[in-house]
């Protein structure tokens, strides 16, 4: 049986001060709690064979993964398409006007500057895509909690992605197997949709 371990990343300090980054060009830190947490983390790993390591092109998934594993002799993938969500103009925002913004934008309308979700829900879907076709039999993913939340409640059939899981903990392990990936990665497209066509051209 093929198994993913995806996980979030573990706990940044913008996560204390509650601030979104989705810009993968900004550093952002692990907290010292946060590197307790990867360590952590790899405990629960400790006893799986992991074939292959995929993160984002964010640090703090790449050094949550380099503290999990603890120097043992896996590959690391940099995979961009399961970055975090492009926030664009609400870079370094608070939590509280992201989700302000987001719930009057709804799910089609892009962020100023940035992506709309259900465009980084089709990015995820090609992501999480692109882990399965690596072919290896275990593989550990950290990336961003948007992105596991999705899966997660797309695996499960819901009719919307936000619910019914909402919170997702830093450093926790969630595992798919084959069979439950590919139900989140169509549900994923079958809810976001396809993408918008062009804009049609002004009248006269």
């Amino acid at each position: 049986m093929r198994l993913v371990v995806v996980t979030r990343h573990a706990e940044s300090v913008l996560n204390t001060v509650r601030r979104v980054n989705g810009d993968p060009t900004i550093p952002v830190e692990l907290t010292i709690g946060g590197e307790a947490q990867a360590r952590a983390l790899g405990l629960q790993l400790a006893n799986l064979e992991i074939e292959t390591c995929v993160h984002t092109r964010f640090r703090r998934t790449l050094w949550t993964a380099e503290l999990a594993l603890g120097g043992r002799p896996v590959p690391f993938v940099e995979e961009p398409l399961l970055d975090d969500v492009k926030v664009g103009e609400l870079e370094g925002a608070p939590i509280e006007r992201y989700r302000e913004v987001k719930r009057s934008l709804g799910r089609t309308r892009p962020f100023p500057g940035g992506e709309s979700l259900d465009d980084a829900a089709r990015r995820f879907a090609q992501g999480y895509r692109r882990v399965l076709e690596l072919g290896a039999r275990r593989i550990l993913v950290v990336g961003h909690e948007i992105a596991l939340r999705y899966a997660l409640n797309a695996a499960a059939g819901s009719d919307e992605l936000d619910g019914p899981i909402h919170e997702i903990e830093n450093a926790t392990p969630y595992l798919f197997d084959e069979p439950a990936l590919l139900r989140a990665i169509a549900r994923l497209e079958e809810l976001a949709g396809p993408p918008p066509g062009p804009a049609a051209p002004p009248a006269g």
